[in-house]
């Protein structure tokens, strides 16, 4: 049986996604395909001000971000 995908809301901060397989694929809206910066476990940015968009960068920290 495959292993589940995991998605973690933080608390004030990202959406983290675990894949124990790494076969989550992210694409832009536009198709284009992001590599995450590890395949089985990265965080999204929530925040908007991540300078490594769409992966979060911990700026949620410094803005104030609280959703």
């Amino acid at each position: 049986e495959p292993k589940k995908v995991k998605l973690t809301v933080a608390r004030g901060g990202p959406l983290r996604v675990s894949d124990p397989e790494g076969q989550i694929e992210i694409v832009w809206s536009d198709g284009e395909p992001v590599s995450p910066p590890s395949a089985k476990a990265f965080a999204i940015c929530r925040c908007g001000q991540s300078q490594t968009m769409p992966f979060c960068n911990g700026a949620h920290r410094e803005c104030g971000f609280s959703g």
